[in-house]
């Protein structure tokens, strides 16, 4: 089962964006002497030719994946700054979501049965079941409606409004994967590195 690995440079310097791009490589030699596929899904460039502020990744194995999962390290002078100086620039790799699963809206799914109503509109409305209540059943989500006298009426506003209600479920669930995938890039963690790599 393939995963999504996201490796960032988080908020670090640009050297940490030219390490991203030294273990990118690395990891990449690494999975083709193991025979896994990564596929790079998502890249963006960092201030230098040839540089990475982050890397999304889709990884043929977890176990792989898991392996190159959390602070990496890479040990090299700067290319950008002469003299002696730091030589430890961190990236982290961390596993995630890319885009939550759209609900398939389908009639047949849905569950409608005519319920009484109380209120004003006269003994019709006491007598018949004109009002709907209807059920998406892979989610739960249930509406009712009695806005109009006429079943077939409620019937197609409760399929609406259901579908409305899904669609922005969806919306939602999409927008907290982002979100979740933006706060990898400030949980890099300097330091205590799960592995750390020279050229």
């Amino acid at each position: 089962m393939s995963v999504h690995l996201l490796m960032s440079a988080g908020r670090g310097p640009q050297e940490c964006s030219w390490a991203l791009a030294q273990l990118l490589r690395r990891l990449e030699a690494d999975a083709r002497l193991r025979k896994v596929t990564v596929d790079r899904v998502e890249v963006v460039a960092g201030e230098r030719p040839g540089t990475y502020r982050s890397v999304l990744l889709r990884i043929s194995s977890a176990e792989f994946a898991a392996s190159w999962t959390g602070t990496l390290c890479w040990q090299a002078p700067s290319p950008y700054r002469t003299g002696p100086g730091r030589k430890n620039w961190y990236v982290t790799a961390q596993p995630c979501s890319v885009g939550a699963p759209r609900t398939e809206f389908s009639e047949s799914d849905v569950d409608v049965v005519g319920v009484r109503t109380g209120g004003p509109g006269g003994q019709h409305r006491n007598k018949a079941s004109t009002a709907v209540r209807a059920t998406h059943r892979p989610s739960g989500t249930v509406v009712v409606v009695d806005t109009e006298r006429q079943f077939t009426l409620n019937r197609r506003l409760a399929l609406r409004l259901l579908r409305e209600r899904l669609e922005r479920s969806d919306t939602l669930a999409g927008q907290e994967t982002i979100t979740s995938r933006w706060r990898i890039h400030d949980e890099l963690v300097r330091g205590d590195p799960v592995r750390t790599e020279r050229p």
